[in-house]
């Protein structure tokens, strides 16, 4: 059974690159490139998926219909894993995360991600001058190609 250390291990191989796909409102697919990881939920701490966006396309359609599917690749290695999407920014906000809880978040997704920076103070500026979103994924379904 494919799990989320098994998605970590793929996408660390991929540089944390992820196809994200959301539905829009005519029931029709958008999908972007996105760099994602696992991380533990804010509050509840259990294991989610997470992505930071300002896409405009994404967040209307997961604000509308929270169904969402990202798949991850190293080689011909892939995994997929689907769930409900939880939103969490400026506009989205969260009852027990505040503006500080939100910056900490955000930091946490990008890490697991694959990212560093050498400069958290301008990272903070920069996300909040972009309104961007955390996009947490609750996993109901995770899958893939045979592993090795």
């Amino acid at each position: 059974m494919t799990s989320l250390q098994d998605l970590v291990q793929v996408a660390r191989q991929g540089s944390f690159l992820a196809v994200v796909s959301t539905l829009r409102s005519d029931a029709t697919i958008q999908s972007s490139v996105v760099n994602a990881g696992v991380l533990a939920h804010p509050v509840v701490g259990t294991e989610v998926v997470g992505f930071v966006t300002y896409g405009r396309a994404k967040l209307t359609n997961l604000r509308a219909r929270p169904q969402i599917s990202l798949t991850f690749r190293a080689g011909w290695q892939w995994i997929t894993v689907e769930g409900r999407a939880e939103l969490v920014g400026p506009d989205d906000g969260h009852p027990d995360l505040d503006a500080d809880g939100l910056r900490a978040l955000l930091r946490q997704v990008f890490t697991a991600a694959g990212g560093v920076h050498d400069d958290w103070d301008a990272y903070d500026r920069t996300m909040a001058e972009q309104r961007r979103t955390a996009v947490l994924v609750h996993p109901t379904r995770l899958y893939s190609n045979p592993l090795p």
